[in-house]
């Protein structure tokens, strides 16, 4: 389920030891151009690709055996989906048992 004005870009940049890098930047993020430089060589990164994340979607939701639901922001509920989760969501497809998993052990180390 994504937005129809979804303004999130992503860009599949290379390094230059040839290992390739995604990101998905907002517009104001862009600007920043520490995000396009390897912090490990100090070396600008190799802009490959560069593609709205919903053009992205609607090109490849196929390859990953889903459904793509395009939705607007003008009823009550496009309007919340957008404020309460960015713009993209998605359904589960098989249901997730929360009470056969005994959470305690990967929480032990939180401090609250």
């Amino acid at each position: 389920i994504v937005w129809e004005n979804l303004d999130i870009v992503r860009y599949v940049l290379r390094n230059p030891n040839g290992e390739n890098k995604i990101l998905y930047l907002k517009p104001e993020q862009t600007k920043d151009k520490s995000f396009f430089i390897n912090k490990e060589t100090g070396m600008e990164l190799e802009v490959e690709e560069q593609m709205q994340l919903l053009e992205w979607f609607a090109n490849n939701y196929k390859n990953f055996g889903t459904n793509l639901q395009i939705v607007t922001d003008r009823s009550q509920e496009g309007s919340q989906f957008c404020k309460g989760f960015g713009g993209i969501g998605g359904l589960l497809r098989y249901k997730l048992d929360l009470q056969s998993h005994d959470f305690d052990d990967e929480f032990n180390d939180i401090n609250y």
